[in-house]
């Protein structure tokens, strides 16, 4: 499974990119604002740090702004992937920007059939938001498994990628039902290492190391 970091902050992007932990990086206009950064100049600063696909989110609402949109971010280096909400016109904008070999990631994705109309447009990314199917109860796993079962079913190409993902064990299902891709923010990328019982075993090994009086350097 590949790691996106959900996130415009480059030195928690650098961070975990130093320890093999990036696969690539999606932004959107929100995490743009909580950056306080210039749009350009933060996804050119993310793309010179990461190799993989980083993820950068047009704001136009017809086609053809998408598609200008599009154009002018995926100008900024070879990584880009242009990010279209799965709406009539943004799947529009999918079909040319793809078509002129540019990577496309169709976000706001909650139904299986958004999801295959994705697919059949050439997106290279479909963002299923699982916390936010959640949060109005229902079960935002199950749209990753209903999408990953029509994209075998049919050997679409466009790669699963778990969005909105709020927890470990969302990370954990995703990779158990078998997405892609998950991004998550960087918190939520380090809690994958914490559990109780490392702490407590710690401990006991700590104390125990220190009866003995001994030193290693």
């Amino acid at each position: 499974m590949k790691f996106f970091v959900d996130t415009a902050d480059v030195a928690a992007i650098a961070e975990l990119n130093d320890l093999g932990m990036v696969d690539g990086v999606t932004t959107n206009p929100s995490l743009i604002l909580k950056s306080g950064r210039d749009i350009i100049e933060v996804t050119r600063e993310i793309c010179a740090i990461v190799k993989g696909p980083v993820s950068a989110e047009v704001v136009a609402l017809t086609a053809p702004e998408m598609i200008s949109e599009g154009r002018k971010l995926a100008a900024i280096a070879s990584n880009i992937a242009v990010k279209v909400p799965l709406t009539w016109d943004g799947l529009k904008a999918c079909k040319v920007l793809s078509s002129e070999g540019y990577m496309v990631n169709v976000t706001l994705c909650f139904s299986a059939n958004q999801a295959l109309l994705a697919a059949k447009a050439g997106a290279t990314f479909i963002s299923p938001f699982i916390g936010r199917l959640d949060d109005i109860n229902l079960d935002g796993l199950d749209l990753i498994g209903d999408i990953r079962t029509i994209y075998d079913n049919y050997d679409f190409k466009t790669q699963i990628l778990a969005a909105s993902i709020r927890t470990a064990n969302h990370v954990k299902d995703c990779a158990l039902i078998g997405a892609d891709v998950v991004t998550a923010p960087p918190s939520v990328i380090k809690a994958l290492a914490s559990h109780v019982l490392t702490d407590k075993g710690l401990e006991q090994f700590t104390a125990d190391w220190a009866k003995t009086g001994q030193k290693i350097l």
